[in-house]
């Protein structure tokens, strides 16, 4: 009978393979290289997170849960976070370490790669953007905005903030793309302004 994966291990072993896509990509990884530069083997890499699409797809959900994991205590210690609020706090977490840069890189490679060179379903691929979309989405509808319009104020402010990371990765001007993303959230708190102030019912 085969030996059941060691779920302390798995998971160890799950960050090492998140950290190494980080730094080297996922077009052309593949698991012997991976395996040894982790400290491991090819053949416990399988047994424990099984097939290199199966790997990919594991650490891609790992890499979205860490982030999902610093975003849970901002909000924890600010339940009344805003969208502009949480867009900030985002750039100055991507911007705060290469780590943080290079583990935002990973989920839009891997939205960007066609699936023929990946092996990753498309809803993989997809959730790497509609994840934080959601987010937003879900931000914008607590703060008063009616659900058409937090939906598609979400995917234009994501859409904003994911060309000004790829700016970044392709540029490193940190400071010109700072005050892009400082105007273009001040365009969208004056947008949620006018559409709370509309949706409020007039006095009697």
């Amino acid at each position: 009978m085969a030996r059941p994966p060691d779920v302390a291990l798995k998971a160890a072993l799950l960050d090492k393979v998140v950290g190494y896509l980080a730094q080297h990509g996922i077009a052309d990884v593949s698991l012997r290289p991976l395996a040894e530069a982790i400290g491991t083997s090819a053949s416990s890499l399988v047994h424990h997170l099984g097939s290199k699409e199966t790997l990919l797809t594991a650490a891609l959900q790992r890499a979205t849960e860490i982030q999902e994991e610093v975003a849970a205590v901002w909000l924890s210690r600010d339940p009344s976070l805003t969208v502009s609020q949480w867009f900030r706090k985002w750039w100055k977490w991507i911007n705060a370490s290469p780590i943080n840069l290079a583990l935002s890189r990973l989920g839009y490679e891997a939205a960007a790669i066609d699936a023929t060179v990946t092996g990753l379903p498309s809803d993989v691929r997809a959730d790497q953007i509609a994840v934080w979309t959601r987010q937003c989405e879900n931000l914008l509808r607590r703060s008063g905005i009616d659900a058409q319009t937090a939906a598609h104020e979400a995917v234009l402010a994501k859409a904003m903030f994911t060309g000004l990371v790829l700016d970044l990765l392709a540029t490193g001007e940190r400071a010109r793309l700072t005050s892009a993303l400082d105007y273009g959230l001040a365009q969208l708190e004056r947008r949620m302004l006018d559409a709370t102030a509309t949706a409020m019912p007039l006095p009697t």
